[in-house]
């Protein structure tokens, strides 16, 4: 590493080497040359007499060994990055040299390339998906029948339960999944459609032959991956797309940062927190704390990738006729950073899910402070039951629970609705049995357990066992 120039964070310090790879100079140029391949190749198969299958062999023989200083320096001499590894390879392929790019624009490589590495990085995205699904399914699983303080307005609510809480995140994330599989069919090739997309010159070419130009650009998509291709192009493939693909994008960023929003809320209440090394400081002043420093990560991260679609909608709407080149330079950065972005996200929340720790007493410990006044329609439905009046109870009650409302608020007291409650002759409990009406958190979590089993048997297993190639076999470790 150079230490003296600026370093992207996503790769040195939060991103897999399988998404770096993705978005290498190696990875695109290698995939220029495979392009130019696929062109020689198909020209030669439909039967062009420029090309000849030596060409085609010798352009094959060098796609690995690419001289990147002879690139760079032609680059910096002619200010075309494309022409430049057109020279390149014409260097180590002076047979060939000659029919590179055939017919073809800058955009041919560029695109085709382009939305190749995005499909192979959705697919590394839609594995991180998976396994923090497979993940928060085992959880939900362990924890379906444990009772906990709900929240709403990040206030106390009724009980719900660990499990079914975290079927939330899950839900959000096949959402997601959805959404990318749906993107997987939208992105084809963009072929070979020539300058502005019409395919003029290789018409030309095949002498007038429209069957053969339908032929070419068919046939090229099919060897460089693609089995469909866009039916119309101007110079570049549709922006559109770029912009589709950010917001699905941010759509797994959403999903996360609610997950780890929430995850930051349960570790202040010390009830549920991510995984903690056993080395790991939480502070430089305050040795004892453990601050939740991956969600808080993976917060910051998706706030940055939620932000990204509005640059890909400017971008796309900037378009002028068949194509301008204010798209080049963002696009750059823009579509690395988006998957990047997701692939740090994911590869956190594939950690953090792997391991996280839920604190039992503590859980109850809220749930008791809170039960009494949640459990004040019980208690008033029993009063009935005893005979009294409904409308009196309910007076009685009200009065009982602003007063400890307000001893809990404003004196530090904790929770004694229910002495109250029994100590006043006109309900007709004791506190033994007032006691015993809300000792069962279980009752008060309605079918919280019973819905998490269901989704995941009837929703959430599908999904895994239609995906059980994706599962496992990922380095969810963080390099710090």
């Amino acid at each position: 590493m150079n230490r003296e120039i600026y370093q992207e964070p996503l790769v040195s310090r939060y991103t897999s080497p399988e998404m770096q790879h993705l978005f290498s100079e190696r990875f695109k140029f290698t995939h220029w040359r495979k392009c130019w391949v696929a062109l020689a190749e198909a020209q030669y198969e439909l039967g062009l007499s420029l090309v000849s299958r030596e060409m085609v062999d010798e352009l094959k023989a060098h796609v690995d060994d690419i001289d990147f200083d002879v690139a760079a320096a032609k680059e910096k001499e002619i200010r075309h990055d494309v022409m430049a590894h057109v020279f390149a390879y014409g260097q180590q392929c002076p047979k060939a040299e000659a029919i590179i790019h055939l017919g073809a624009t800058s955009q041919f490589v560029v695109c085709n390339t382009d939305l190749l590495i995005q499909k192979k990085a959705l697919h590394l995205v839609k594995k991180g998906i998976v396994n923090t699904i497979a993940n928060l399914a085992g959880f939900c699983e362990k924890y379906k029948d444990m009772a906990t303080l709900g929240f709403t307005h990040y206030q106390p609510a009724q009980p719900t339960t660990v499990g079914k809480r975290n079927t939330l995140y899950i839900q959000d994330l096949l959402m997601d999944l959805e959404y990318i599989e749906h993107l997987e069919k939208e992105i084809v090739a963009r072929g070979a459609k020539g300058t502005v997309g019409t395919q003029a010159t290789f018409l030309e070419l095949f002498e007038g032959d429209h069957e053969k130009v339908r032929a070419l650009d068919k046939l090229v998509s099919e060897k460089i991956g693609f089995n469909d291709v866009f039916p119309v192009t101007g110079q570049t493939y549709p922006r559109k797309l770029d912009m589709k693909t950010a917001e699905t994008l941010a759509g797994v960023g959403m999903s996360a940062h609610k997950f780890s929003v929430d995850m930051r809320l349960l570790s202040n209440l010390k009830v549920q927190e991510e995984p903690f090394a056993k080395k790991q400081v939480g502070s430089s002043a305050m040795a004892y704390k453990r601050n939740p420093m991956r969600s808080e990560r993976m917060t910051g991260l998706a706030r940055k990738l939620m932000g990204l679609p509005a640059n890909f909608a400017a971008t796309a709407g900037n378009q002028w006729f068949e194509r301008t080149l204010d798209d080049s330079a963002i696009r750059r950065m823009d579509i690395a950073q988006a998957f990047l972005l997701t692939d740090a996200i994911l590869k956190l929340y594939v950690n953090i899910t792997s391991d996280m720790v839920v604190y039992p007493k503590q859980v109850e410990r809220y749930l008791k402070a809170e039960l009494p006044f949640m459990s004040t329609e019980k208690i008033l439905m029993a009063c009935v039951e005893r005979g009294e009046s409904r409308q009196e109870i309910h007076e009685v009650i009200r009065e009982h629970s602003v007063a400890a409302g307000m001893a809990v608020k404003e004196q530090g007291k904790e929770n004694d609705l229910l002495d109250r409650l029994a100590a006043d002759s006109r309900i007709p409990f004791a506190i033994e049995e007032l006691s015993a009406l809300i000792e069962n958190f279980q009752e008060f979590t309605g079918r919280a357990s019973q819905q998490t089993s269901e989704y995941l048997r009837e929703v959430v297993a599908g999904v895994l066992d239609r995906h059980q190639d994706l599962v496992g076999n990922i380095d969810s470790s963080l390099s710090v």
